[in-house]
């Protein structure tokens, strides 16, 4: 481990945590301009509201077996790249014989090597872990919702149908919240994998992962198709 290395490493968590406390904590609040989350947050509890108005609500129940669907999808998605970075960690030797003679590779070593995929299998589990979560919170949100108050319970207490609805709500981007982290580890695994290839490349890599997901969050066409006309 070099002294760049420690420094891509930094770069790293730096620029993680910075990205995160931006788009999905309270630094939300001082940025200008909304970001995707935060778009849909506010989508999710028209949605919710919307629920209210109507008796019959299947539609709802199926997007909220997508969210768990998909929740698990990614869930087991990361538990068999956990099993791949263990298969790694056994194959060290076949895997030092390559990276040794491979070209603009920057090969520190076998404990160096074995310390990044260390670091792989604590991503991937970081993300298991808010993955797992979510989809708790999820089977969580979906119980609330079959709590809510009927079209004539509503009429006759707006206010309690309301406070019933919120709960829903928030539990629902709580667990969208988690699912988005643990989303983003993943993204983030890829700019990980420069390491493998010197610490520049590690620096570059995450840039650039950092960069695109900032595109994504404030200047995609995703972003521009659900905001209101004049909230750009």
């Amino acid at each position: 481990m070099t002294i760049a290395d420690y420094i891509a490493l930094a770069l790293f968590a730096l620029l993680w945590a910075v990205y995160s406390w931006i788009t999905a904590g309270s630094g939300a609040r001082f940025f200008p301009r909304a970001s995707l989350n935060r778009a849909m947050a506010e989508r999710r509890k028209r949605w919710i509201y919307n629920s209210l108005r109507r008796d019959l609500k299947m539609i709802d129940t199926q997007i909220l077996a997508g969210l768990q669907n998909g929740t698990a999808f990614f869930a087991s998605t990361s538990i068999f790249a956990i099993g791949g970075c263990f298969a790694l960690l056994g194959a060290t030797d076949q895997v030092e014989a390559v990276f040794s003679n491979l070209p603009l590779v920057a090969y520190s070593g076998r404990t160096a090597f074995e310390i990044k995929v260390a670091g792989l299998t604590f991503l991937f589990g970081y993300a298991f872990f808010k993955f797992g979560w979510s989809y708790r919170l999820f089977n969580y949100c979906t119980i609330l919702f079959g709590a809510l108050p009927m079209m004539s319970d509503t009429n006759i207490d707006p206010a309690a149908a309301e406070r019933a609805a919120d709960q829903v709500v928030r539990m629902n981007t709580i667990a969208a919240k988690h699912f988005n982290a643990g989303l983003r580890a993943l993204f983030l695994s890829i700019g990980y994998l420069g390491w493998f290839a010197g610490p520049y490349m590690f620096m570059a890599m995450t840039l650039f992962v950092i960069f695109v997901l900032a595109r994504r969050q404030y200047f995609s066409e995703a972003r521009l198709a659900i905001m209101d006309r004049d909230v750009l």
